[in-house]
This record gives C-alpha cells, structure tokens and sequence, in this order.
C-alpha cells in the first residue's frame, strides 16, 4: 500500500480540453481527470455500447461540476459512483479522481485513442 502522487502519474491522454492520468492498482485504475469547461467526451464514447462509456467508476470531485449524460437523464456530484452508460461534460473547469476496475477501463481508453 502506498500513496498515489497525481504529478507522478503518467499522462495517457492529453488534449482538446482533457488531461488523464492512469495508474494499474490491483484489479483496480485509478484515474486523475482535467476537464476544461465545455469539454464534452460524448464524441469520444461514441462507438461503445450506447455510445456511452461502459465502466463503471468510483470517484470524488476535487474542483468544478461535470454533468454526466446517460440514457436516464444528467447526474452530477461530489463524490460519485458513475454506472456503466455515461459520458462526461465538464460545466467548469474541473478535475476529479476516480477509481475503475482496470480491464472495463482499459477498454475505453484504448477506444478513445483510436487503438480498439
């Protein structure tokens, strides 16, 4: 068990309004997330199940407000559970971390970069 120091995280996407930082913890990814205001991952989710993201994620809001889009409406919140059938809007600049299991994870990640 150890602390998990965000600068020390590597980048695993950066650009066009987003920063994320990802690190393998067990079964488990833990998630460093910027968000500029206005930043709407809807374009990149498209293509998965419902063209939403399909993991699941476990987290806390550090700064901003990130409306999530799901097929029952927007949810937004401080700390938060996202179910599978989201994607993220960043109302604020904002930056969040959150915790998904890693295989469901990597999955999307590898579908936002273009390597799916």
């Amino acid at each position: 068990m150890g602390v998990i120091d965000r600068e020390n995280v590597p980048i695993t996407i950066q650009g066009d309004g987003v920063e994320l930082r990802t690190a393998e913890v067990g079964e488990m990814t833990v998630a460093f997330v910027k968000l500029r205001a206005g930043t709407d991952l809807s374009p990149a989710v498209k293509g998965l199940p419902g063209d939403l993201c399909p993991c699941p994620h476990w987290g806390y809001m550090v700064k901003g407000r990130v409306m999530m889009q799901t097929k029952d409406g927007e949810q937004a919140g401080q700390p938060f559970y996202w179910s599978p059938g989201h994607a993220p809007m960043a109302l604020e600049d904002s930056e969040y971390v959150d915790f998904s299991p890693t295989e469901e994870f990597a999955a999307v990640i590898r579908h936002i970069k273009g390597e799916a």
